[in-house]
C-alpha cells in the first residue's frame, strides 16, 4: 500500500509541473515572438513480479506478467515553433517573420543569441537594437538626416536622406535558422542560444533557402492559444486531483488496516 502513496505523489509533481507551464505560457500570451511550451511525460520503472513469457508448466508461458508501474515524471518540457499571428503596427521599426528564422543579437559578452521578435529600436549612434539595447548582427546604422525606411521582403534596407529623392541602401538583414528549433536553450527576454541539441547556425537572406520573408510594420504575436491552454488546465488539475485522491484513499486503507490490529 505504500508503494501507491509514493506512485500518486510523483502523478501529482508531473501535474504541478504542467501547470507551471501551462502557466508560463498564459503569462506570455501578448508578448512579441513568444514560443509556447509542452510538457512531455514518460513512465518511471516497473516492479515485476512476474516476467511476461515465463514458464508456467512444462509446455505452457505466461502471456502477461505481473508488472507494477511507479509512476511518471516530466521528460521534457519542449518549446513549439508555430508562427503566430501577425500584428499590424505602422512602425517602420518593426519586423516580423513570415515562417523560419531568428534574428541574430549581438549580447554584451560578445555571444550571438537569437529572437523571433522584430520590435526593434535604435539607439543613440543610429544602430538598430532590442529592446533591451543588444545590438542587431550584422549591424544596420540609420543616418542622422534620414527621414523613412524601408525594409524589404529580402531583408534590404534603404533610407531616405533629407533633401533626396532616392532610396539609399545600408545594409541588409539576415536571418538564422537551425536543424532543431527545439534544442535552443531560452535566455528570457525573448532570446535563444544555440546548443549541442540545436546545432550550429545557418545563415542566408530573408526568403531564400527555407527562411521566412520580412514584413515590416508588422510584430509576431505569441503563438498561445488561450482556449487551448485553458483546456490543458483543466485536464491538469483534473489529474491532480485523482492522483490526491489516490494517495487520501491509501491512507484511509492503512488506516482501516492499523484498526485491525
Amino acid at each position: 500500500m505504500i508503494r501507491s502513496l509514493w506512485t500518486a505523489a510523483t502523478g501529482m509533481d508531473s501535474q504541478q509541473t504542467n501547470l507551471d507551464v501551462i502557466a508560463n505560457n498564459l503569462a506570455n500570451v501578448n508578448t512579441s515572438g513568444f514560443k509556447k511550451s509542452r510538457a512531455d511525460f514518460q513512465e518511471l520503472l516497473y516492479q515485476v513480479s512476474k516476467t511476461p513469457g515465463s514458464a508456467t508448466s512444462a509446455d505452457t508461458v505466461s502471456p502477461t506478467g505481473i508488472q507494477i508501474g511507479l509512476g511518471s515524471r516530466t521528460a521534457a518540457v519542449q518549446k513549439i515553433f508555430s508562427v503566430g499571428d501577425m500584428m499590424q503596427t505602422e512602425n517602420e521599426l518593426d519586423l516580423a517573420i513570415e515562417g523560419r528564422g531568428f534574428f541574430q543579437i549581438d549580447l554584451p559578452d560578445g555571444s550571438t543569441a537569437y529572437t523571433r521578435s522584430g520590435a526593434l529600436k535604435k539607439d543613440g549612434d543610429g544602430r538598430l537594437t532590442t529592446s533591451e539595447g543588444y545590438l542587431l548582427t550584422p549591424q544596420i546604422i540609420i543616418p542622422e538626416n534620414t527621414t523613412s525606411i524601408s525594409i524589404g521582403q529580402d531583408g534590404t534596407v534603404d533610407v531616405f536622406l533629407d533633401g533626396d529623392s532616392t532610396a539609399t541602401q545600408i545594409g541588409v538583414i539576415e536571418l538564422a535558422t537551425f536543424s532543431n528549433e527545439s534544442g535552443l536553450r531560452s535566455l528570457g527576454r525573448n532570446l535563444y542560444s544555440e546548443t549541442v541539441s540545436s546545432g550550429g547556425p545557418t545563415t542566408g537572406v530573408p526568403g531564400e533557402n527555407g527562411l521566412g520573408a520580412l514584413s515590416q510594420g508588422y510584430l509576431e504575436g505569441s503563438n498561445v492559444s488561450v482556449m487551448e491552454e485553458m483546456v490543458n488546465m483543466i485536464a491538469a488539475q483534473r489529474a491532480y486531483e485523482v492522483n490526491s485522491k489516490a494517495i487520501q484513499t491509501s491512507d484511509e486503507i492503512l488506516q482501516m488496516t492499523n484498526n485491525l490490529v
